[in-house]
């Protein structure tokens, strides 16, 4: 399993790896605040790999731009955790080199862990946990929405041969399917939603259109004509833009209705409906749905005006919502 985010790739932990696991691994500053020893040479930082890091569900936590790992985060799932849990239940660790702290990858390749764990894998809650005087890796829970369930006083703790105390965070699916922010978007946030927008029907709807209907998608996004009747409304998990839907205020028409097909299937695209029709109360709204669209805008209350249409390669059906 390969996960990506903005800026990092999570991928499994290789032997050519150690070098740079020794790097980092190696600083006092790293290890034992989170409990476990400093790496003492590159072959105990290969050694490490091979016996703990290619562990199911344990990442290299790594930059797009050259691949190589900085930090590492897993999932342990059920029995494989610290602290006992069900096969519904998961537990998230982490660290990151000091050279990248206080940048915010851990707490983005953090975000894609808990998404990966709720929606790939249908785990129902996580826990995270951290040491007495780790408030970097405190802050980064809470960032990612962990909150605080109870604390274990005077633990001895093997690998360091030490006792120490540790805090229990905990976030539960629900919890963090309506954490979500949903607003509308800034002038500077609407190329990252038609970058969704591309991103997403090249997924799911290009492929029942043809090579014009595919085009003539394209031309709309650059079309800074089409563009400048638009308002945007979006959702956020984190910083990260999950969804986004653009309406015509003139004609209450939508014209973009998209959500990040990783995201799909968690209600997303009804909460951020039902954000945009508040501003538009006691208004009938319209748009033209895509074949593979269809169904969810009937869930949300469309019906159909007309018959499917082409024109210029784009298939839709009229519909329209009054509210």
């Amino acid at each position: 399993m390969i996960l990506k985010t903005e800026h990092l790739i999570l991928r499994p932990w290789e032997e050519s790896d150690s070098e740079t696991l020794y790097k980092y691994a190696s600083n006092p500053q790293v290890g034992p605040i989170a409990g476990w020893p400093p790496h003492t040479s590159v072959e105990n930082s290969r050694e490490i790999i091979k016996t703990v890091l290619s562990a199911p569900e344990t990442y290299a936590v790594c930059l797009k731009e050259d691949n190589k790992a900085i930090g590492s985060i897993g999932l342990m799932v059920g029995e494989k955790s610290n602290i006992g849990l069900s096969d519904t239940q998961g537990e998230i660790g982490y660290w990151i080199g000091v050279p990248f702290w206080g940048q915010g990858l851990i707490s983005e390749a953090t975000r894609e862990i808990i998404r990966h764990a709720f929606v790939d894998l249908q785990l129902e809650t996580l826990w995270c946990g951290y040491f007495d005087g780790n408030e970097r890796s405190k802050r980064v829970q809470e960032r990612c929405g962990f909150v605080y369930h109870h604390t274990n006083k005077d633990i001895f703790w093997k690998l360091m041969d030490d006792i120490r105390t540790e805090h229990i965070t905990r976030l539960l699916r629900d919890d963090w399917k309506n954490s979500f922010a949903i607003r509308k978007l800034s002038e500077n946030e609407i190329k990252k939603a038609l970058d969704l927008a591309w991103k997403v029907f090249s997924e799911y709807e290009s492929p029942v259109y043809s090579a014009e209907g595919t085009q003539e998608f394209r031309r709309c996004l650059e079309s800074e004509q089409y563009l400048s009747r638009i308002e945007y409304y979006g959702a956020f998990d984190g910083k990260k833009l999950i969804g986004e839907i653009g309406i015509r205020p003139s004609k209450k028409h939508i014209c973009f209705f998209f959500v990040d097909g990783n995201y799909h299937r968690l209600g997303i695209g009804t909460r951020m409906f039902k954000y945009l029709i508040k501003d538009y109360k006691n208004e009938t709204i319209t748009l033209n749905s895509s074949p593979y669209g269809l169904s969810f805008y009937k869930a949300i209350g469309f019906v159909a005006t007309d018959e499917e249409k082409t024109i210029n390669g784009i298939r839709f059906t009229p519909m329209e919502r009054k509210l």
